[in-house]
């Protein structure tokens, strides 16, 4: 989710990890690091010498319990996702005698990322929560494309989904660690406009889905621009992963406290979901009959 200073002001993740600045343009107070390291000068004045130094560091470095790492995101990410696969098992069986259960993780989903994204004080229970819904969400919608993929002689269209998310979100990984793509904040706010763009436009089509435009699918169905607009969807929602990873990586060097992995773990989650959703539409538009 995000990152440096455009990003402080519209993102509620990386705005816990990097310091703001005040009116005058100097570094003012924010994030982890700045509370932690005020805190150990503090301590270091009081205690006075090379003593107070090294009492200073200690606080640092645990203040909060101990500091995030890869491990800790790593861990958090790993039983994040087993439960959403838990709960998806679980919507996919029971979406056909019980059709309501796809509302129910749609808007649990929706008030959960909404909680969790602005919650002060990250929480494992809500975000558990959350991928308890978000499974039961995506078990239940996979369960309707797969079935408009067979109706259209196109089966598999939901492991192609799968796979294709893997996938991208190996290269995207590997295009950050290596440098390839590199996250700049110029990169961030073209990202941001084009993430707003896309959310305006998919809202307005929606509208026109009501009123039977694209055959029920709005904007997506209209043809050729309907497949554009759905590739858009899919190279917004691959990007939107290099910002995961940057926010981990700056959490990391600020200092953020290990509890912090479990907002990394709900920020993946986010994307990744929205990368498979629009890669079901994607794979469905391109083989409708």
């Amino acid at each position: 989710m995000a990152y440096h200073d455009f990003m402080q002001s519209s993102n509620p993740v990386l705005s816990r990890y990097e310091p703001k600045n005040d009116k005058s343009g100097q570094a003012g107070q924010s994030g982890f690091a700045y509370a932690e390291g005020t805190a150990a000068y503090q301590t270091a004045a009081a205690g006075g010498g090379a003593a107070g130094v090294d009492a200073a560091f200690e606080q640092v470095t645990a203040a909060g319990g101990a500091r995030l790492t890869i491990n800790d995101v790593i861990v958090k990410t790993f039983a994040v996702f087993v439960v959403t696969v838990i709960f998806a098992v679980v919507g996919w069986n029971l979406v056909g005698s019980m059709p309501w259960i796809l509302w129910v993780g749609l808007i649990g989903g929706i008030g959960l990322g909404f909680v969790n994204a602005f919650k002060k004080q990250v929480s494992p229970l809500l975000v558990m929560l959350y991928a308890v819904f978000e499974g039961l969400l995506l078990g239940a919608i996979s369960v309707l494309y797969n079935e408009m993929a067979i109706a259209n002689e196109y089966p598999g269209v939901v492991l192609q989904a799968v796979v294709a998310t893997m996938v991208t979100f190996g290269v995207m990984l590997t295009l950050y660690l290596t440098g390839i793509i590199k996250v700049t904040k110029k990169f961030q706010s073209v990202l941001m406009v084009a993430a707003v763009s896309y959310l305006v436009l998919a809202l307005a089509s929606l509208v026109a889905a009501m009123f039977g435009v694209g055959g029920g699918w709005g904007f997506y169905g209209v043809g050729g621009l309907g497949i554009l607009i759905a590739v858009a969807g899919v190279l917004i929602a691959s990007f939107f992963l290099l910002l995961d990873f940057e926010a981990i990586s700056q959490g990391i060097k600020a200092g953020a406290p290990e509890r912090e992995s479990w907002r990394m773990a709900f920020g993946l989650l986010v994307t990744l979901v929205w990368l498979y959703l629009e890669f079901l539409r994607l794979l469905t538009l391109l083989n409708r009959n």
